[in-house]
């Protein structure tokens, strides 16, 4: 193929993607925009952070706080099956008021938000530090850590959601090794992890219609 040959069609494939007004070239749009992301700018991200999850959408509600730090602080938890407050529950790991209110996103954060994550050594992790962590569920968790310990030579951490009443049994995280560490909560951006949920939803909404 001779040059000039190269040069038209590539003036064909800029024209397409970059100036027409078709559907098809909205869906390639679509589909060039999602390579991208995740095959470059991700992986990119994940090098630059440290770890290979970089960004990730807060997909449940575990993580709100109801109302204002007091009202949160005072609502209803489990302490030893019996029920107490979140101030009593927090008090059994030796975290006081103060402390709390001295930890990052001491006000927790919304189902939609997005985190964005740094890569952090499992020696540097500190109690009231939220982390994200390799559960046995398709997705990662994001909770605070309320424990750590070294047992030899190996990391573990105990970690709950703020909103929760207790520390949930079916995510194992009463007990984490540093091996299911992904990374450490840096940033919140609020909101834009709506488009995933959203994007989860509709893919769940026509998995039930197609079947």
């Amino acid at each position: 193929m001779s040059w000039e040959k190269i040069k038209k069609s590539w003036k064909k494939i800029w024209y397409f993607i970059w100036e027409d007004d078709s559907g098809w070239s909205w869906i390639a749009n679509i589909i060039l925009a999602f390579v991208l992301i995740k095959y470059i700018v991700y992986p990119g991200l994940g090098l630059l952070m440290g770890t290979s999850y970089p960004i990730v959408a807060v997909v449940s509600t575990s993580m709100e706080h109801p109302g204002t730090f007091d009202e949160w602080w005072q609502s209803p938890a489990s302490c030893n099956k019996e029920m107490c407050t979140q101030a009593d529950f927090y008090a059994n790991y030796n975290i006081t008021r103060e402390q709390f209110e001295s930890f990052r996103f001491k006000n927790g954060f919304n189902m939609g938000d997005i985190m964005v994550l740094h890569g952090v050594k499992p020696k540097d992790v500190q109690q009231g530090d939220v982390i994200v962590f390799k559960s046995n569920r398709p997705d990662p968790i994001i909770h605070r850590v309320i424990k750590t310990q070294e047992i030899n030579g190996v990391y573990h951490f105990t970690t709950k959601g703020d909103h929760n009443k207790n520390i949930h049994p079916g995510i194992a995280e009463s007990d984490i090794r540093e091996d299911r560490l992904i990374g450490k909560a840096l940033i919140r951006v609020p909101l834009l992890g709506w488009i995933k949920i959203g994007f989860m939803r509709l893919v769940q909404m026509l998995g039930v219609v197609l079947k």
